[in-house]
């Protein structure tokens, strides 16, 4: 994240952290996390002042380039630093080089003028994934915002494009990866696997046909435990069993239905 380079001026000097940091690298992490039936991703605030007064904007978690690490590393740093989670599937899927990425508002390129290097950086695009009920909101960093993906308002610099191809990505590998699981919980029912699935991809499966797809899945195990809490019939509870699922399978997942 472009804003991160020199945050507090008085603290690090720009050549200070051009000792530390690549100034014309960063990594830019769309994080969707999910939860209460919505998909939702991290934002941060930043406060641009301009012509006397304070801009309230946003933008995607991200950082700088350490000297001493390589790509997945700072991804995993900032996951850590602003979510305080360890662990969590996260995964590179684009390379941003435009020239002009950071001037599509010159105000906000203005403001990072003073803090970079040079007048071009390259960001690496990373999406994490992760069931919000497993974050605590007091570890998340200062001025973040989980927001819902359908409702992602205008970001800083390029980081609309940025999520927009996060999304498409992830949707894409939903259909052909088993990423579903990172979202849920360790217990889950069948209705709410299919909620997920039905908000991510914004439609409606035909309830036979879901079930028809998923009785198939080996590595879906049923479980001895029901729902508790819960007005009407409880569902049964199903947990994702990884290692039947690398044994069993003899193609590539394919959730399309």
């Amino acid at each position: 994240m472009e804003s991160e380079v020199n945050p507090n001026p008085n603290r690090i000097s720009q050549e200070a952290f051009a000792k530390e940091f690549l100034p014309s690298i960063s990594v830019d992490c769309a994080i969707f996390g999910y939860g209460e039936n919505e998909l939702k991703v991290l934002v941060r605030r930043e406060f641009i002042p301009f012509n006397g007064e304070t801009h309230i904007e946003w933008k995607l978690p991200g950082n700088h380039v350490k000297r001493n690490e390589d790509i997945d590393a700072t991804a995993a740093r900032i996951l850590k630093e602003q979510t305080g989670l360890e662990n969590i599937y996260v995964k590179q899927f684009s390379v941003f080089s435009d020239p002009n990425r950071l001037k599509i508002n010159m105000v906000d390129y203005e403001w990072l003028k003073p803090r970079i290097a040079e007048d071009r950086v390259i960001t690496v695009g990373f999406y994490s994934l992760l069931n919000i009920n497993d974050v605590d909101n007091s570890k998340l960093i200062e001025d973040a915002n989980w927001e819902n993906a359908y409702d992602v308002k205008e970001l800083m610099f390029d980081h609309n494009q940025i999520f927009d191809e996060a999304f498409k990505k992830l949707r894409y590998d939903l259909l052909h990866e088993p990423l579903v699981f990172e979202l849920l919980p360790e217990k889950f029912t069948l209705t709410e696997m299919q909620k997920l699935y039905e908000t991510i991809f914004n439609t409606t499966y035909d309830k036979r046909n879901y079930r028809r797809k998923v009785n198939k899945m080996a590595y879906l195990i049923p479980l001895d435990e029901f729902q508790t809490g819960v007005s009407h019939k409880p569902a049964r509870l199903y947990s994702f069993n990884r290692d039947i699922y690398e044994e069993t399978r003899t193609e590539r997942f394919d959730f399309r239905m």
